[in-house]
């Protein structure tokens, strides 16, 4: 079943963070968007200066605070925020959803579900079913069937000065697939199509652990030698876990597994690869996610994945 009415409608992108904001502007090109912020603030300097972040926005973004009219309003949505906040998002959107809607993520992250009293830090062990992706909180949490992800090496600041890219639209579904390459591919941004959900979406979030320690060689001065052998072996860790996870080996052989992987571990602009640069360089973790202005998901990740390995 084709959707007729997503031509005709706005799309959605909630969150307004630096990859939120890049993707919206793609979308943009090609058809109305609907950006979602909580922070009134941010709308108000939108819609009045049409800039965000120091980057321009697209005539065709409309900037809103009203997440039910944005589930009202569009049947396409991009959830774009921290996997930290992702589980809240979702819940509070979830009252306007119906089956027809479709969800394409951006996250790449985790969630874990814990006995309540328990945190992250007290827990040994982590079994599958205490493991979300994002993708399975969507279906956890609403309505909602035709869910995709994108993943990809995609540094915002570079998608933002339209330098080459490209992306994975993941899903189960072929007409996700279909309405994510129809609403991103323009002349610059390449957009593949894969089925393997759950591997397309661990390989976005795996590959966050190596380019932290990706920035910790390079703070400690230790030589691409070191760096090869990093992401050679850490993609073979990638895939061990997983695969127990329940991705397939071929998610992490393309642009969403070695492509973001090999990006990641060499961009000074990746937040994870920084993290791991200044921890090498003496600064406490604290004070680095205290000064960082958005989330490196790798910090959660690390924890999850060693408690689950």
């Amino acid at each position: 079943m084709t959707s007729t009415k997503s031509s005709k409608k706005p799309v959605g992108v909630i969150g307004a963070g630096s990859f939120g904001t890049a993707i919206a502007n793609i979308l943009a090109e090609n058809t109305e968007v609907l950006l979602y912020s909580r922070d009134s603030e941010v709308i108000t300097s939108i819609a009045e200066t049409r800039m965000h972040r120091g980057k321009p926005l697209h005539r065709n973004i409309t900037p809103t605070g009203d997440i039910s009219y944005m589930a009202n309003a569009c049947d396409i949505l991009f959830p774009i925020v921290p996997s930290s906040a992702f589980r809240s998002v979702i819940q509070q959107i979830s009252p306007y959803l119906y089956p027809y809607h479709i969800l394409i993520h951006g996250t790449k992250g985790l969630d874990i579900s814990l006995p309540k009293g328990k945190t992250l830090e007290d827990t040994k062990i982590l079994q599958r079913e205490d493991v979300m992706t994002m993708s399975e909180v969507i279906m956890d949490e609403s309505v909602v069937v035709r869910i995709g992800c994108l993943a990809g090496p995609n540094i915002a600041k570079e998608m933002s000065a339209s330098q080459p890219a490209a992306t994975v639209v993941a899903s189960h579904y072929d007409e996700v697939i279909k309405e994510g390459i129809n609403l991103l591919r323009n002349d610059y941004f390449q957009v593949y199509g894969n089925k393997d959900l759950i591997g397309i979406e661990l390989a976005g979030v795996l590959k966050n652990i190596i380019a932290i320690a990706s920035g910790a060689l390079s703070g400690l001065g230790l030589g691409e030698n070191a760096k090869g052998l990093l992401i050679s072996r850490g993609m073979v860790e990638m895939i061990h876990l997983g695969k127990s996870m329940g991705g397939n080996v071929p998610a992490f052989l393309g642009v969403a597994g070695v492509g973001d992987l090999v990006t990641t571990c060499n961009s000074t602009m990746s937040r994870n690869y920084t993290v791991g640069y200044r921890l090498a360089q003496g600064d406490s973790l604290t004070t680095i996610l205290k000064t960082m202005e958005e989330v490196a998901e790798g910090v959660n990740t690390v924890q999850i994945a060693k408690k689950y390995a």
